[in-house]
């Protein structure tokens, strides 16, 4: 009989090593180019078999104790939409009066397209998934959502590289989320996104485009040991 020593462990450590260099730059390309789609969203509809690598990527995140704790709501009705459209003006409204001095740049920004693109996708946080006590969440409770928001940025990522574009619309009331996704108490609403092929995307973010905010220098974020402390990468 054959012990636990003698069984040959098949998910196991791989060899690990470098991408080759054509590969590592497609992953530098693909973070590089990332934009977030508002305006130049094409009608035509995303392949089904290419929207199901999306959300494999997606799923393919890391997740505090591998909870996994992300669902995907797909989001086609025009109707469920035009309500979502709604809500995100009324938001929009709201925000628009939190920039006085700059009220007029803001209204100018398009900052959805929730009717525009051919697929939203609500990515939520299930707090409950996992159990009461979940490996590696026991000291902050926040690590499930900072894990769907990995799984947001995989799917991305996957969408740069595939031609597909993504934007993510924050300007919502949560109560107006859970409202009209039927979202049951203990699920959070983390990412809603439009996606959708596109025919051209800024060269670079369009809120620098357009004058709202710069980029910051890398080397004024960096420390070393402690905060403020400079530091050297």
């Amino acid at each position: 009989m054959k012990g636990p020593r003698d069984i040959q462990d098949t998910n196991g450590p791989a060899p690990a090593g470098p991408f080759t260099a054509s590969e590592r730059d497609a992953v530098y390309r693909a973070i590089r180019l990332r934009r977030d789609v508002r305006g130049q969203f094409r009608p035509d509809p995303i392949d089904p078999a290419q929207l199901r690598r999306l959300l494999q990527a997606a799923h393919d995140a890391p997740s505090v104790g591998l909870s996994q704790p992300w669902n995907f709501i797909l989001i086609r009705d025009p109707a469920v939409r035009r309500c979502l459209h709604d809500a995100f003006q009324a938001a929009n409204a709201e925000a628009a009066e939190l920039f006085p001095g700059r009220k007029a740049l803001y209204s100018a920004l398009k900052l959805e397209g929730i009717l525009e693109s051919p697929v939203n996708l609500c990515i939520t946080c299930d707090r409950t998934r996992g159990g009461a006590h979940v490996l590696g969440r026991t000291h902050d409770a926040a690590t499930d959502l900072y894990s769907t928001v990995c799984a947001v940025q995989n799917l991305w990522l996957a969408a740069r590289a595939e031609g597909i574009g993504v934007g993510w619309v924050s300007i919502f009331r949560q109560d107006d989320l859970r409202r009209l996704l039927h979202l049951p108490d203990h699920v959070v609403p983390v990412a809603y996104l439009c996606l959708g092929h596109v025919s051209e995307l800024y060269e670079e973010p369009e809120l620098m485009a357009r004058g709202w905010a710069d980029r910051l220098p890398l080397d004024d974020l960096i420390f070393e040991d402690a905060w403020n402390r400079p530091g050297t990468a």
